[in-house]
């Protein structure tokens, strides 16, 4: 059901601003909701994103009720050399949703 995806160019070099962009399939129910049969929709709220490359933190935000199902974010880094770059969605149930992808080099 939440599928994360991360698209970053295929090649950089050192010095560029390059721009991550990064979704997830997630229906982020706030519990207000009610089914076809009067009963309430469960929340389900992701709280969390967080981005790393090569291990180190480069981005967070805390998410609230006024995100939209299926999130975007964007954002931008440096590049500093070929990078693996991560990035994790976290649920308040405490799920956790991982994308990885890979910077390299160009010349």
């Amino acid at each position: 059901m939440s599928t994360p995806r991360i698209r970053l160019p295929a090649s950089a070099r050192i010095g560029d601003t390059v721009e991550i962009r990064t979704l997830i399939d997630h229906p982020m129910e706030t519990g207000l909701r009610r089914d076809e049969r009067g009963q309430p929709i469960a929340r389900n709220m992701l709280i969390r994103f967080e981005a790393r490359a090569n291990g180190e933190q480069v981005f967070a935000a805390d998410l609230a009720n006024g995100a939209s199902a299926n999130p975007t974010l964007t954002f931008n880094l440096r590049a500093t050399g070929e990078m693996s770059i991560e990035t994790v969605w976290i649920a308040e149930s405490g799920a956790r949703f991982t994308a990885r992808g890979r910077l390299t080099l160009r010349s």
